[in-house]
């Protein structure tokens, strides 16, 4: 299991580190001006409702369904199962992109209200919406073939597939001149990626003989239990993406440049997030959902155990380095052209405020393995919605004092309240087993990350101070030094730590 959530991890970090090309490239171009607020409204929009309709509730409906029928009825009834869902997806996001299409002033006023003060902005949003929405349809169609793929154990498409969301906008901003300005450019570098994300996972379905194609929908017993657990799903979904719409929604009533901080710190953050959270749970939930429906509940157990300790090791690093230098991060990353000192320090902030709740983060996904596996989407929808509920609640009371920072909070916030009720709940009902080595690895970690901190605050002026002496990419290179030097500290700890607890971490 661990060879494919590392086959997933490095798609996925190589998506990242393209996203994040893709990002210096934004930065440079746009900076955190109005053109890149409306780009980036437009952008989130369609995402938001892919998360809702799509890779969200979709997934955790579809899969552990698929993957029952797959285990119990064989490849011709799954494969029905498939086809008839992909053809009522794709009639539903048709004409959800006709109405939206039609309704897109309404749509933009309601999620990013503050723009109607600023006329140009807001017409500039609406349009950029407008051609960035048909990718919600691609991209949902893309979530049912990689669903498909990730239940026959080929993951490796469906993880590469986000890369060309990253090349397509590259490729487009570097052409930005025969548009109407950057914003144009990136809206239909977007729009393109949906179709090639759309081909690669159908022609490796198509090759793998998995394809499900086209079949008349029909009411059975499995399409029932998908039902059953999607109604559940998409309430979760949309409660989450709630909390995101109120970031938006709260930050366009900050000054300019408030949407772009978040945009350029979420980015960062969703790198473990990514790389780490999602590819784990990515393989876990098949992995349980085909444990459980054999009757080996041990085994998923185990699978999830190792799965939160694998995790927690690769991003509590990332937990240190945002909390104690998130400004040399953004510096480093993001600060030229048109993204500027200030712009930097705003976004580092913001940060710092993420990487409160990014434990959290990284292991809700593992922790809802418990329930997607037996088909239960009632139960991580009541836990959402309750930290959906304190998120929101805390972004209104920390925008007042913190700014956009505050918003980043109630998220970390909110991340702690929904794992903690996903764990509580699971463990009351005997859905998830801690065992010894999860504890002792979750304290090895600890004394390594506190020590990886303390190295941070005492080497960090030493290190400036060298680096100072350089012509040029200073702040690079003190990150680049930093970052390797507390990578084998932390690395170094670890293994002793691991090692005087009597974990093994030869695979038997």
């Amino acid at each position: 299991m661990f060879r494919k959530i590392i086959s997933v991890g490095g798609w996925t970090l190589l998506s990242r580190l393209t996203g994040f090309i893709r990002d210096v490239v934004i930065a440079a171009v746009m900076g955190v001006g109005p053109i890149a607020d409306a780009f980036f409204v437009a952008f989130r929009i369609p995402n938001h409702f892919r998360a809702i309709f799509g890779e969200g509730a979709f997934n955790n409906a579809f899969l552990p369904t698929y993957a029952k029928s797959l285990e119990t009825q064989g490849d011709r009834a799954a494969s029905s199962f498939a086809a008839r869902i992909t053809t009522l997806m794709l009639i539903v996001q048709i004409a959800l992109l006709v109405a939206a299409y039609l309704a897109m002033p309404a749509v933009v006023r309601l999620l990013a209200p503050g723009f109607s003060e600023d006329p140009a902005k807001f017409a500039l949003a609406v349009t950029l919406t407008r051609i960035t929405f048909p990718y919600l349809l691609c991209v949902t169609l893309v979530t049912i073939y990689s669903g498909v793929l990730n239940a026959h154990d080929r993951f490796t498409a469906a993880a590469a597939a986000p890369i060309l969301l990253n090349v397509s906008m590259i490729a487009a901003l570097a052409v930005a001149f025969l548009f109407p300005n950057a914003g144009y450019a990136a809206a239909w570098g977007v729009t393109i990626a949906g179709i090639l994300e759309l081909g690669l996972v159908w022609l490796s379905a198509r090759r793998a003989g998995i394809d499900p194609g086209l079949e008349r929908p029909r009411l059975d017993a499995v399409m029932k239990r998908f039902f059953r657990t999607l109604g559940p799903a998409v309430v979760g979904s949309a409660g989450v993406q709630l909390a995101m719409f109120a970031d938006t929604i709260i930050a366009s009533f900050l000054p300019t440049g408030a949407v772009s901080s978040l945009y350029y710190a979420d980015r960062i953050y969703q790198l473990p997030l990514g790389v780490i959270g999602i590819a784990a749970g990515t393989v876990l939930l098949p992995e349980m959902s085909r444990r459980i429906a054999a009757g080996d509940a041990q085994a998923a157990y185990a699978a999830q155990n190792r799965t939160v300790s694998f995790t927690l090791v690769i991003a509590a690093p990332f937990v240190v380095a945002f909390m104690a230098m998130p400004d040399l991060i953004m510096s480093a990353l993001f600060q030229r052209g048109a993204f500027d000192v200030a712009a930097a320090q705003r976004a580092g902030a913001v940060l710092s405020a993420y990487a409160v709740g990014l434990p959290a983060a990284v292991l809700i996904r593992s922790a809802v393995a418990s329930f997607y596996a037996r088909s239960d989407t009632l139960t991580p929808l009541i836990a959402s919605l309750t930290a959906v509920a304190a998120n929101i609640v805390l972004k209104i009371a920390l925008m007042g004092t913190y700014g956009v920072v505050g918003l980043a909070l109630g998220t970390s916030i909110g991340a702690w309240v929904n794992l903690l009720l996903l764990f509580a709940l699971a463990y009351r009902r005997g859905w998830a087993e801690p065992n010894r080595v999860l504890g002792k690895t979750v304290l090895s970690v600890a004394v390594a990350s506190l020590l990886l901190a303390g190295f941070a605050v005492l080497a960090y002026d030493p290190f400036e101070r060298w680096t100072s002496a350089l012509p040029a990419w200073r702040s690079e290179s003190l990150l680049a030094a930093l970052g390797a030097c507390g990578a084998v500290l932390y690395g170094a700890v670890l293994l002793a730590g691991l090692k005087l607890s009597g974990i093994r971490l030869a695979r038997r």
